[in-house]
């Protein structure tokens, strides 16, 4: 039945909107949530507003695995790896989800670097295509860009813009990718504890706002909880940390469609944490 649903909700998403709703997985709030501050970076933030790379000054690698309502044929996986360098910061993000019978796929490069002590930018370009064997397969180029506004050495804010100037996939099946817009803030209360919210206006949804809080304790630990409020979806994790290895499990609970487990792991490829 629960299958059913997805098929259901996949159909009228693709088929009855204007804009098709991004591909993000229902956790992406959890794994980007370090953007907006100067403690909690990490080679995923940039995911979520690519100014958040500049801030990244050891290389890393993440991977992160979902499977989202418990289903093995919707899971999803990513991968961030950051490399910075005298002419700034690079980063790389690859993305896979579905199954055999229908899998979307994106590549994303992108680039960061500091205008200055308080503020910056970054930009990241997109490879994004989906393929369905017994109907179609379609690509799109699109870009993505951020800034970042250090306020204090505790309040932080910025901005991000996805897909601004439209843009179709393949001329064949010529479905829109929606546009994106955010707006996000972060307060560094200390070194152990952070929150942060985004308020996020997709094309042709409603807005949506997500609240967060992350907490560090026994040195080695940490938690992290918030909630979206277009679906009033909460997602929570907890992970452990020593030396370059970061290793997080984390869940989120859609009132409709259930349960979306996830694990994270995380290596820094040199340096120490910050």
């Amino acid at each position: 039945m629960k299958t059913i649903t997805l098929l259901i909700v996949h159909a009228l998403c693709t088929n009855d909107l204007a804009a098709q709703s991004l591909r993000y997985p229902v956790a992406l709030p959890y794994i980007g949530s370090g953007a907006y501050s100067k403690q909690q970076t990490d080679p995923f933030s940039f995911t979520a507003n690519q100014a958040a790379l500049a801030q990244v000054d050891q290389p890393g690698i993440g991977v992160y695995a979902e499977r989202r309502f418990l289903l093995a044929t919707t899971s999803y996986y990513s991968l961030a790896a950051v490399f910075p360098s005298k002419l700034g910061k690079f980063g790389v993000q690859l993305n896979y989800g579905g199954f055999k019978n229908f899998n979307e796929n994106k590549i994303g490069l992108a680039y960061a670097r500091r205008l200055g002590p308080k503020l910056h930018v970054g930009i990241q370009f997109n490879y994004y295509g989906y393929r369905v064997p017994a109907y179609a397969s379609a690509t799109a180029i699109n870009f993505e860009a951020g800034l970042i506004m250090h306020f204090s050495e505790k309040f932080h804010g910025g901005m991000q813009i996805y897909n601004p100037v439209g843009g179709k996939l393949g001329k064949t099946v010529g479905e829109k990718l929606a546009s994106l817009y955010k707006m996000g803030f972060g307060y560094d209360a200390s070194a152990s504890f952070f929150a942060g919210i985004e308020i996020i206006k997709e094309e042709d949804r409603q807005v949506n706002c997500i609240a967060s809080v992350l907490y560090r304790f026994a040195g080695k630990f940490f938690a992290r909880m918030g909630i979206a409020t277009e679906s009033t979806s909460a997602f929570a994790g907890a992970g452990w940390r020593r030396n370059e290895l970061r290793v997080d499990v984390s869940a989120s609970y859609h009132p409709q469609l259930g349960f979306s487990p996830g694990i994270m792991i995380i290596m820094n490829l040199k340096g120490k944490n910050k």
